[in-house]
């Protein structure tokens, strides 16, 4: 798509917010907003508070490019904002983004369309936790159903954790889940417009690829070629391409997944808004493809330009 800086008229990058998320997105924001403005973009930083659609509304604004992560950015609830003033903006529509926000609903999903997710149990309060190990085995992964970056998430090696990380992960949610733990490689695919990105994967001596190793250590290893074969690495794209197409998802965004011992891949998340920091992996991803930063925001950017949806809540293009 051929655009200049003029066709975007006046955009509102919305980064910061409320969210558990907040300090990363206040990064991702900054680094979106310089790449704009080094392409002439009239593009205006907004830390989005409790007042947002009223600074919107009042800001005469063409478009709106997303670097919020988490709730209340991320979860659909402010696409459907957007939808009823009439705004444009980058990435997934409402549906898209509320079930990718959504762990359950993302694995219920996945596995009524015959995708590969890991064995999964919700955790009710008086939980007879026990029992979930002895169905599930271990390890296990305990989360909140509503968080990203890794928030509230613990491995569980032990029956006796299974309380600190269920108090944990209800912490931040009130839906909290267990998955069994898939041991092996971890992997994520970048997903732009039509085009699948090369995969990236991640190496971390952290116990497990924590909020720590995403956004502050340097211990962390990023192997992107992924070291697959040309058949893996298509076979793995088209895989997390079904994944995000399932939920609706579109624009841009992330699938993540683990490869157990026999090659196996596991589906474990999906991201609408992931993150545009200096350790984010869709960036990496692009710059590997030949699409450096700045491309890479014009390119997401242009994705608001597409018709809005016909049906209220579907996935915009």
């Amino acid at each position: 798509m051929m655009t200049t800086a003029a066709d975007f008229g006046k955009v509102a990058v919305l980064f910061g917010g409320l969210s558990a998320e907040r300090e990363v997105s206040l990064k991702s924001g900054k680094a979106v907003y310089d790449a704009l403005i080094r392409r002439s973009v009239d593009a205006h930083a907004i830390d989005a508070g409790k007042d947002v659609l009223q600074v919107l509304a009042a800001g005469n604004f063409s478009r709106v490019f997303i670097a919020l992560h988490g709730r209340g950015g991320e979860d659909g609830t402010l696409q459907g904002a957007l939808e009823t003033l009439g705004l444009p903006y980058t990435g997934s529509g409402v549906l898209g983004s509320a079930l990718s926000m959504d762990k359950l609903r993302t694995k219920l999903l996945w596995l009524s369309a015959g995708l590969p997710t890991p064995a999964f149990a919700v955790l009710k309060p008086h939980a007879k936790l026990d029992k979930v190990v002895e169905k599930l085995g271990l390890p296990l992964m305990v989360k909140p159903a509503h968080e990203g970056s890794s928030i509230g998430i613990s491995k569980v090696t032990e029956a006796a954790q299974m309380a600190a990380a269920w108090q944990a992960a209800a912490a931040h949610d009130s839906c909290v889940i267990v998955e069994r733990c898939v041991e092996g490689p971890e992997y994520t695919a970048a997903l732009l417009g039509s085009q699948a990105l090369p995969l990236v994967r991640l190496e971390t001596p952290h116990e497990f690829y924590d909020y720590a190793a995403k956004y502050s250590a340097d211990s962390t290893r990023y192997f992107c070629p992924a070291g697959l074969s040309a058949e893996q690495e298509q076979s793995f794209q088209t895989l997390a391409r079904r994944a995000f197409d399932t939920l609706g998802c579109s624009g841009w965004g992330r699938v993540d997944f683990m490869c157990d011992a026999q090659g196996q891949p596991w589906l474990i998340e999906s991201n609408t808004a992931p993150g545009m920091t200096d350790h984010s992996l869709v960036p990496m991803a692009a710059r590997h493809a030949g699409i450096e930063f700045d491309d890479l925001v014009w390119r997401i950017l242009e994705g608001s330009l597409a018709p809005s949806p016909t049906v209220a809540g579907a996935a915009r293009v």
